[in-house]
């Protein structure tokens, strides 16, 4: 079985007219982290949708652990154990928070129930404060909280996580950031999309830079955070 959770290969994605990405070869593997950085508009969401199927790309191939899935529907890819967190996470505000969680509740692909309901319960110890709330009471903290909690109810081998600490008040954003390194420490891999890039770096092995569409950086954490000069370039404001 290939080391590689999921590939895409030479992706191109079009929304109608517009060629959004170009020719994009992109993977990750078992336990990585992988920081997916670049500007707004650049192309970072559309990947992680071309990567799920959720945007059809035209061109190119996705492989789940070897195997082709290019003209899976995205259910099937959340069936081998990938998880996503999207922006605006898209809880469920007429369900309570204990609710939201075991819906989700289910083994891993190889029977593995390391996250369980209990484990959700200390990992984050604001929602078993409000656990019988509905989701519509919850701040944006603890919604962005709910919803990382009910993906790792699933008990994926890789997570992806979409602006995770957009619009979140700085001292609510670590406590985001703490259980994400939580989440790395246990195995699972992740990809995170943020505009911090210095925490996004901290807790993740990998750095990808996208601008319009194209890969302009594929290293180490350490290397992009060794060079300033990089990160004005592309990341810079």
């Amino acid at each position: 079985m290939s080391d590689m959770l999921i590939e895409g290969k030479e992706i191109h994605t079009y929304y109608g007219n517009s060629h959004v990405l170009h020719g994009i070869d992109f993977n990750i593997k078992k336990g990585e982290g992988v920081a997916l950085m670049g500007r707004n508009g650049m192309g970072k969401t559309t990947l992680i949708k071309s990567l799920l199927n959720i945007v059809k790309p035209r061109h190119g191939r996705i492989l789940v652990k070897g195997d082709d899935f290019s003209s899976m529907p995205t259910y099937r890819l959340a069936q081998r154990g990938i998880a996503y967190v999207p922006e605006g996470r898209g809880i469920f505000p007429n369900l309570s928070v204990r609710e939201n969680l075991i819906m989700a509740a289910r083994e891993g692909v190889d029977g593995q129930l390391d996250w369980d309901f209990e484990r959700i319960m200390d990992t984050f110890p604001r929602l078993g404060e409000r656990i019988n709330n509905g989701g519509w009471q919850l701040s944006g903290g603890e919604q962005q909280m709910l919803t990382i909690g009910r993906a790792l109810m699933t008990n994926p081998e890789l997570l992806i996580l979409d602006e995770a600490t957009e619009g979140l008040a700085p001292l609510i954003a670590q406590e985001i950031w703490k259980i994400i390194k939580t989440v790395r420490q246990s195995g699972i891999a992740c990809i995170v999309i943020d505009k911090n890039h210095q925490a996004v770096t901290s807790i993740c092995d990998r750095a990808v830079i996208l601008v319009k569409g194209h890969i302009v950086f594929n290293g180490s954490s350490q290397e992009i955070n060794k060079n300033p000069e990089l990160i004005q370039k592309y990341l810079g404001v």
